[in-house]
């Protein structure tokens, strides 16, 4: 009798909506199991339960929020409780905040940075022992357009994001050779609700007739990471936005940037504001 071949299994975190469900409906759809990790319980039992029905795939969730610092290591715990092994990590949650550095709170500026950046690299860090044991397995990270320059008035979210950019590049590098491929997503801005929890829904970056939408931005992440692409650029306005950036001095682009990024209106963000962990997409955004 021969021996069953294990299924392969995908974490996503913020795989609740967004880019993220879309990237799940695509991964299931090859037919992988998945892990679904988002703080919004009822988002996470609705999607598993469509993705259960359409792909006949087993869905498993846990309900964190990534903005705790012990969320990373208590996930992978649950994990390890499920015996479960990981071929591939998407770590697509994130949130931004939009306005005035001095004008938003402290605690929720290091809040999105725990989510985009310190639990981005603690998950990955504490996977990747047992994924490099594994054949042909992958991380897809995701970051934005804004990883490519500075952004006023969202200049901590744009920062966090040219991090994972830098890293996802580095850590490519380093497994060059292994069974691991690293790739990051820099989709622009997609229309997934994440500008008006960053409360930039006013800005010229997040009107609706300038935004991808999270299909087009998920197929193209997905074919992505089956290439091991180490860079994925959504859309030939983004690669173009992009390409055309290196030619321009940085204080250039600095001010466009600021540009896109203002409030038409006033609307500093309140020093109570606690955005919420969302799934990401966008440039000023991350997705």
């Amino acid at each position: 009798m021969g021996i069953e071949q294990r299924k392969r299994t995908a974490l996503v975190t913020g795989g609740a909506s967004g880019i993220g469900f879309e990237l799940c409906k695509l991964i299931a759809a090859d037919g992988y199991d998945l892990v679904l990790v988002d703080m919004n319980e009822m988002g996470l039992n609705r999607a598993a339960r469509q993705l259960e029905t359409e792909f006949g795939v087993n869905v498993q969730t846990i309900c964190k929020d990534l903005s705790d610092p012990k969320a990373p290591a208590e996930i992978v715990n649950e994990l390890n409780q499920r015996c479960v092994e990981t071929d591939l990590l998407v770590n697509n949650a994130g949130f931004g905040l939009s306005g005035s550095f001095v004008d938003i709170a402290l605690e929720p500026q290091l809040n999105m940075i725990q989510v985009n950046i310190s639990a981005v690299i603690s998950l990955t860090r504490l996977l990747l022992p047992g994924m490099l044991k594994r054949d042909d397995v992958a991380i897809l990270n995701v970051a934005s357009i804004a990883a490519f320059q500075p952004g006023p008035y969202m200049a901590a979210y744009f920062a966090s994001k040219a991090f994972v950019l830098s890293w996802s590049e580095g850590l490519a590098k380093e497994l060059e050779g292994s069974s691991v491929s690293v790739t990051a997503l820099c989709p622009p801005p997609t229309n997934t609700g994440f500008a008006a929890r960053a409360n930039s829904g006013t800005s010229f970056a997040f009107q609706k007739r300038a935004m991808a939408t999270p299909e087009e931005v998920a197929r193209d992440a997905w074919r992505g990471v089956k290439n091991k692409k180490v860079i994925v650029l959504p859309t030939m306005m983004n690669k173009l936005a992009v390409f055309s950036s290196r030619f321009l001095p940085r204080k250039t682009v600095t001010a466009v940037a600021g540009l896109m990024n203002k409030q038409r209106t006033a609307t500093a963000v309140p020093n109570k504001t606690r955005a919420r962990p969302t799934s990401e997409f966008a440039i000023s955004k991350a997705g």
